[in-house]
């Protein structure tokens, strides 16, 4: 009974805290003031402040991040209104979703190296710009670390999604359909958050391509650590 308690007060917490922050992002619609960030930030500091374990506030978290799968299975609903237009471009999203991914994943091999990092690290890199539950099976299988993998998918989603914007603006990417594909194949469920915020079909193409990366890199993060000898 005392669980089920700590559970609902924290279930309620939370959700207060991402609608407070939600009705800043509304107000103050910054890059680095979107919800998703502001209010980890949030949380991560009252669980310090009031020296609460990270094990107790999972009581109720737990419930929440059960949630992951429903709310990814539903962004099946875009993609079928949207379904005429993923036949008709199916090659450019495809070629895109490759570029996407390799990129991402010989980037950060690059830089590892280049900095000298361990090799458990930069096998637990490759997969960054992949949705969290596959980057841990696909760390897990070259051999790095998954609790890391985790961190950098982190970095590198909430990093697509505030610097995103910027660096589409800049190289003057206007479609739906490359802002969808740039989101979804660089930073994830966090970059197709991100695309709600430029409509429809920037979210069905971005919801496309991180699933694409998914089943992709299954089979090229092996391949991409073979390659460069890791």
């Amino acid at each position: 009974m005392q669980q089920a308690c700590i559970a609902i007060i924290i279930i309620l917490l939370t959700a207060a805290a991402y609608l407070a922050m939600v009705k800043l992002y509304v107000r103050y619609p910054y890059p680095f003031l979107i919800p998703v960030l502001t209010t980890t930030i949030l949380i991560i500091v009252l669980l310090l402040a009031f020296h609460i374990p990270y094990k107790d506030y999972m009581i109720g978290g737990k419930w929440i991040n059960s949630l992951l799968g429903p709310a990814v299975v539903a962004l099946a609903y875009p993609l079928y209104k949207q379904r005429r237009i993923l036949i008709q471009y199916s090659f450019p999203i495809i070629g895109g979703v490759l570029a996407g991914l390799f990129s991402g994943m010989v980037s950060g091999l690059l830089f590892a190296e280049l900095f000298g990092i361990d090799r458990n690290l930069i096998l637990s890199i490759i997969p960054k710009s992949i949705t969290t539950p596959v980057a841990i099976q696909i760390a897990t299988g070259l051999g790095g670390v998954p609790s890391m993998t985790v961190v950098f998918v982190m970095i590198a989603g909430f990093s697509g999604v505030i610097l995103g914007p910027l660096l589409l603006k800049w190289i003057r990417i206007r479609s739906s359909l490359g802002k969808g594909i740039a989101f979804g194949s660089a930073s994830h469920a966090l970059g197709t958050s991100k695309a709600m915020e430029y409509g429809e079909l920037t979210v069905s193409m971005s919801s496309v391509s991180m699933t694409l990366c998914a089943v992709l890199g299954s089979v090229f993060g092996p391949v991409v650590a073979w390659m460069f000898q890791i």
